[in-house]
């Protein structure tokens, strides 16, 4: 069981940190909703597919109606946005950006009614961050640097995460199926049916020709098809059930590093200073409000055993 787990993490440690280098390979000369349209649509059927074979119950029309909510979230919104983003941005600072995740679900958790209200950890962590997040995307001559990067590209990647939270947290009282796999294909299958409306309606196709493709988009897609959706997504619903939330939400820290480095290492994206001292904030900021979090729902957790009345001998 250990090894499995292992095992698990380390894929998920690489396919998911390696997913922002392959989206940006693919959007070279794909469009990037055309793009994660095609990503989402080929997964979701082949997760849906065999997890109905294996013999899930069917979903209801009310599931349907909450994976199309939660697709459209975190698939058109998330990661529609990162690939649009992608073509003006590095990976590693798009994949930093993302990983902002969890200050967005502190923040909406404390604002919506009957949520939980941060620690002072959880605060630290937040100011922290966005301490952190300014100094990477801040006017450029922060730390003496020149370079600067893309705003709209930039925008685009300050919304992406905070529409990924927003399905989250939508997703967690949402009427889903028992299967957490079969779940995940229903998102992705409606989840690309948001992303080709937004390709026809943006325009995406008009004078696009599949001859134009280059080998190297079509290579990043189908790792995001084979490893970053099928793979990674199994993994991480193999760690969900089996590995302690502490050691799999690690996979949060991993990834932006791993997309950092490849971005870094093949495809030459700049890694200075800034950069480097920018992501030991951010990421440092995630863990603290990680751990607040664990550290919270462990609290909650042995209350509410102390509440419990013994039993009679």
């Amino acid at each position: 069981m250990k090894t499995k787990i292992w095992i698990a993490l380390v894929a998920l440690y690489i396919v998911w940190g390696s997913t922002y280098l392959a989206i940006r390979f693919a959007v070279e000369t794909i469009p990037p909703f055309f793009h994660a349209g095609l990503r989402f649509l080929i997964s979701g059927a082949i997760l849906y597919i065999w997890r109905r074979m294996a013999g899930d119950e069917a979903p209801t029309r009310s599931n349907w109606k909450s994976a199309a909510i939660v697709g459209a979230a975190l698939l058109l919104g998330g990661n529609g946005f990162v690939a649009w983003a992608e073509q003006t941005v590095p990976s590693g600072v798009a994949a930093l950006m993302i990983s902002t995740s969890p200050f967005w679900l502190v923040l909406f958790e404390a604002f919506r009614s009957g949520g939980g209200k941060p620690t002072w950890q959880a605060i630290a962590g937040l100011i922290l961050g966005f301490g952190g997040v300014f100094l990477l995307i801040g006017p450029a001559e922060i730390m003496g640097t020149t370079h600067s990067f893309n705003t709209f590209g930039i925008i685009l990647l300050l919304l992406a995460p905070i529409f990924w939270s927003m399905g989250s947290i939508y997703a967690r009282g949402a009427d889903m199926p028992k299967s957490t796999l079969l779940g995940t294909g229903m998102e992705m299958l409606a989840g690309s049916v948001a992303l080709f409306i937004v390709s026809v309606v943006k325009g995406e196709l008009i004078g696009f020709s599949i001859a134009q493709v280059s080998m190297r988009s079509w290579l990043g897609l189908a790792y995001l098809i084979t490893f970053g959706s099928l793979i990674g997504f199994v993994s991480y619903g193999y760690l969900v059930h089996n590995a302690p939330v502490s050691l799999f939400s690690t996979y949060a820290y991993v990834n932006p590093v791993v997309a950092v480095f490849l971005g870094w290492l093949l495809a030459n994206e700049e890694l200075n200073a800034r950069i480097g001292i920018a992501s030991a904030i951010i990421i440092g900021s995630v863990i603290l409000i990680n751990s607040a979090r664990q550290a919270k729902n462990k609290t909650k957790t042995e209350t509410s055993l102390q509440a419990v009345p013994e039993g009679d001998d």
